[in-house]
């Protein structure tokens, strides 16, 4: 039993601390559960040969109870038939029988309670195999959402950032510069675009404002 000789001096506790502070909790539980199942197959199959004995030794325990019994009638009977050489020889042997029948039923009692600590201990093994399984899905369902979380954080640390919003600020620059040239150019075109006649009629317009500011002028210097 490997896994449990290595941990003979750790709780389930401790297991469940160690596999949580794991670079990858995961691959470490599904590894403590091979082991476990591996000792678990290694226990059952040492329990199944300490039960074998407990039958064992009960068979041959109430083979020697039945030969103690017969040997007691066939006593009985040779002193009533008189024959006492007989009833001698049976009772000789009825005192090995007793004593192979002591021998065996203690012999019996000692595996029995061997067997039962045993199937205890399996019953432990079989929890403890089955509390670890069920931590196992716990444990998926924990470290994917960490992975999870620890991808967002990442993803929102960069998201918004002080490189980001000085690029968008360069771009509004552009965009200004952009539509300035685009206006300047606008007005350079429109200027381009005038007419000779165009220009007489604005120089005739100005002669006239320039005619109707001199009349005042003179009207007050009149006054």
């Amino acid at each position: 039993m490997s896994l449990f000789k290595r941990l003979r001096d750790l709780t389930l506790s401790n297991v469940y601390s160690l596999i949580e502070k794991a670079e990858d909790p995961i691959k470490l539980t599904d590894q403590y559960i091979r082991d476990m199942t591996e000792d678990l197959q290694d226990a059952e199959k040492a329990v199944a040969s300490q039960i074998a004995l407990e039958k064992k030794f009960k068979k041959l325990y109430e083979e020697q109870e039945a030969l103690f019994l017969k040997r007691s009638e066939q006593a009985q009977i040779a002193v009533q038939e008189g024959n006492v050489d007989l009833a001698r020889r049976v009772l000789e042997d009825k005192q090995s029988v007793e004593k192979k029948m002591v021998e065996y039923k203690e012999a019996f009692a000692d595996n029995q309670l061997l067997a039962n600590n045993l199937r205890a201990k399996l019953d432990e093994m079989r929890k403890q195999l089955e509390d670890m399984k069920n931590k196992r899905e716990t444990l998926v369902a924990r470290y994917q959402a960490a992975k999870t979380q620890t991808q967002i954080n990442k993803t929102m640390s960069g998201f918004g950032s002080g490189t980001a919003a000085a690029g968008m600020k360069r771009m509004e620059e552009k965009m200004l510069q952009a539509e300035a040239m685009a206006e300047a150019t606008n007005d350079l075109a429109a200027s381009k675009g005038k007419s000779l006649d165009d220009e007489f009629a604005n120089l005739g317009k100005n002669k006239a404002v320039e005619d109707e500011l001199a009349a005042l002028l003179k009207q007050y210097e009149k006054n």
